[in-house]
């Protein structure tokens, strides 16, 4: 269908440019109605599908009448932090109506009960447009599967968007949702934050629920947000934080957008660029390095000590990650019987239920050793700054028709830096670095220790006020 893209607000910016935080003050103050923005996020969904494919499912009735809701009680006087803003979930995140196939093929019942994230979402008023495409139970830094095809990249369709939460970043970047909500096990929020010119929080473990899920993947996996702002990856983060009484790790409560804005101080930051130790060869692109460099570069122009120097990560976190992320597949396709995946994925069944019994006790028994050891980093530097991944984005099509060792020899070369801090647990914020000759995106994370979010939060805006990585944006081109 033909999308018109002149749909204005009456202070005159087209919807699909507003942020969040601006589409919801526009919201309020009715410059423009929720029924118009979701009706006009919908036919951007609509019209992209074809050539982009960000989503799984599309909620346009159920939305549309959430955003009427919406309207009424802003009518009636009602405020809430995103009341009638249209966002989007990963499809590994339970809305009450709607199936959740967890990028698996099958026929899956809908799901009696929202996450406890959807729940709180909602709660701050927002209107969920749809359910955004992953890889099968969220095993790759790439966004493509058998039961939807390929997810592309907005900055160039031949490529991944990254992954697992690729969809979620591809309806972001191109101006579909002002923000998305993704998850992030080894990486699957930063790459492709990284990826699509996006800002990704992988936030403190326990921070948003993964309820009904009392932790995801032994620990591994986070929700966390997608924008193309600090401000809005913050508000997004704030809106659905909070536990469930039933959740496994519940870290002290905070607000993360009074630190947006913030001067963090004068911070010593460590630049590393050594790559996590991986049983496969692994090597730095040079313009994934530049844009590394890049963002150092303006950070010792703001202020803050920049030294070069490595971060030994050990091979015991990498024998602690296997386990718990080989035995959390095995757990989801257990709990989602009729799915049909991938050979590979059902390879990675049958390794986790190798690694489930004593292997991953003993990798569970390793995290606090690693938080004492990596945490003595911390004793010299404030934040540690590293490449999200180790190249630019791939073409899409690398991942099909390989088997299991070529499968891991890709997705290893590719993002190899991420993965070490979900086995800690701790906070780390994808930002922008820039762009390869090509002009795809490439990103740089901002690591710290347990529940420094704010600190890397006003560290991130810091940059993004002198950077404006969020001027930038890709051509539409579907």
């Amino acid at each position: 269908m033909a999308v018109p893209d002149n749909t204005m607000n009456r202070a005159g910016s087209p919807v699909r440019d507003l942020g969040l935080a601006e589409l919801a003050e526009a919201i309020a103050g009715t410059t423009i109605s929720s029924v118009a923005a979701t009706t006009d996020a919908l036919d951007r969904i609509e019209a992209s599908q074809p050539a982009l494919n960000a989503f799984r499912i599309v909620r346009r009735e159920r939305a549309l009448a959430e955003a009427a809701e919406a309207d009424r009680r802003i009518a009636a006087g009602e405020r809430l932090p995103l009341l009638g803003v249209p966002i989007a979930v990963k499809d590994d995140t339970d809305i009450a109506g709607e199936p959740t196939a967890f990028g698996a093929g099958g026929d899956f019942a809908p799901k009696t009960e929202d996450a406890e994230s959807v729940r709180r979402l909602r709660a701050a008023g927002a209107v969920i447009v749809g359910k955004t495409n992953t890889c099968e139970y969220g095993q790759l830094p790439f966004t493509s599967g058998a039961a939807f095809g390929h997810t592309r990249n907005p900055w160039g369709r031949a490529h991944t968007p990254g992954g697992s939460s690729g969809g979620s970043s591809a309806a972001v970047a191109a101006g579909l949702v002002p923000a998305a909500l993704g998850s992030d096990g080894a990486g699957s929020v930063r790459i492709p934050a990284a990826w699509t010119n996006l800002v990704g929080i992988k936030p403190q473990r326990g921070r948003i629920s993964t309820w009904p899920l009392a932790e995801a993947f032994n620990g591994l996996t986070v929700n966390g947000p997608l924008a193309r702002t600090v401000g809005d990856a913050a508000l997004l983060l704030d809106a659905a934080a909070g536990p469930h009484p039933g959740d496994k790790h519940t870290p002290a409560p905070l607000t993360l957008s009074d630190a947006v804005g913030r001067d963090p101080g004068r911070l010593r930051i460590a630049l590393s660029l050594n790559i996590p130790f991986t049983a496969t060869r692994t090597e730095l692109h040079p313009e994934v390095e530049a844009g590394v460099h890049r963002i150092a570069k303006t950070l010792r122009e703001l202020g803050h000590s920049v030294t070069v120097t490595d971060l030994h990560y050990g091979v015991m976190i990498g024998a602690s990650f296997l386990p718990r992320s080989m035995a959390g597949i095995r757990a989801v396709h257990d709990q989602m019987p009729g799915a049909r995946v991938d050979p590979r994925t059902m390879a990675n069944v049958r390794t986790g239920q190798l690694l489930s019994g004593p292997a991953l006790f003993a990798a569970r028994q390793a995290e606090a050793l690693l938080h004492r050891r990596i945490g003595r980093f911390f004793d010299d530097f404030d934040v540690v700054l590293a490449p999200t991944t180790a190249t630019p984005p791939p073409r899409a099509e690398e991942i099909d028709d390989i088997g299991v060792v070529a499968t891991n020899n890709l997705i290893t070369a590719a993002c190899p830096y991420t993965w070490p801090w979900n086995v800690l647990g701790w906070p780390s914020v994808n930002v922008p670095a820039g762009f390869t000759a090509t002009g795809l995106p490439v990103g740089a994370q901002l690591m710290g220790t347990a529940s420094t979010e704010p600190l890397l939060v006003s560290l991130a805006a810091q940059l993004e006020s002198e950077l404006h990585w969020e001027r930038q944006r890709p051509e539409s081109w579907w």
